[in-house]
């Protein structure tokens, strides 16, 4: 079939997605081992949560790689489209992500490919890999993805939280909320922890649903619980969990995104 050859050839969104990944990958990783002592300056539930994930004693995250399936649906009676992908992710002074997806509606491939690498982040998406039916940026997209990136520490790179530009409020000792900047952008985000000290949610006001063709915006409060953790590659890791819109009423909040992870790798260098 047609659409075969443009998947994987050179102006496919993976061929773009291994590009853009390739150079991020080639920014030099930390040398450090995170610390108890690095520890000092979170709130206590963040700091029980880091090192309940095994981040101590072990490298800083410069980077990771993660591969993913899961599903996903536009609004609460829309039909679900099964998808898998991978991920890349930097940290540093200005962290990037890179996430492919291809997903399946009714039999029919859709890519899905979002870049935040600089000031402005972009979703973009192609039917068949050839019909371009979204191509959404601006502000909107840019607050969006911060709040993303903040939420990917979170949920699979605890470790970078430890070195990065949050200033943190505690509620009291399972609640906290986390101001987070990123070049122009600030963004805050409340997180809630378990008996266990583990992360069990994670809920922003500064994320925006997107229209179907992603030319429209909606504020709307945006929630990931953990419902599943694993440890790989020594690090205690969301292994599945949900999306979920929470619009206001009379609609009703709903999950849009269901998700597993496959395999996720630290501090490389190339994904092949």
């Amino acid at each position: 079939m047609a659409h075969r050859r443009f998947e994987r050839g050179p102006s496919s969104f993976r061929a773009e997605f291994l590009r853009r990944a390739q150079q991020e990958l080639a920014v030099p990783i930390p040398d450090t081992v995170v610390t108890d002592d690095d520890l000092a300056h979170l709130p206590n539930a963040v700091a029980s949560f880091v090192r309940a994930s095994g981040a101590v004693g072990r490298p800083s995250i410069g980077n990771f790689h993660a591969t993913i399936r899961g599903r996903i649906r536009g609004g609460p009676d829309q039909p679900w489209m099964p998808f898998t992908g991978q991920q890349v992710n930097r940290y540093g002074s200005e962290p990037s992500r890179l996430f492919h997806i291809v997903a399946s509606m009714r039999g029919v491939p859709t890519d899905v490919l979002h870049e935040f690498i600089g000031a402005d982040a972009t979703m973009r998406a192609k039917v068949l890999s050839m019909i371009p039916i979204i191509d959404a940026t601006g502000p909107e997209m840019t607050r969006s993805e911060t709040v993303t990136i903040l939420n990917d520490m979170c949920l699979l790179a605890p470790a970078a939280l430890v070195d990065a530009p949050i200033e943190w409020e505690t509620f009291d000792a399972r609640t906290v909320r986390a101001t987070f900047g990123r070049l122009d952008e600030t963004i805050t985000a409340t997180l809630t922890f378990d008996e266990a000290g583990m992360l069990a949610n994670f809920s922003s006001e500064d994320r925006s649903r997107s229209s179907k063709d992603g030319s429209t915006f909606t504020p709307q409060r945006w929630t990931t619980p953990v419902l599943e953790y694993q440890t790989m590659q020594g690090r205690r890791v969301c292994a599945y969990g949900e999306g979920r819109w929470h619009p206001d009423p009379p609609d009703i909040e709903f999950a849009y995104l269901e998700f597993g992870l496959d395999a996720i790798h630290y501090n490389v260098t190339s994904i092949g």
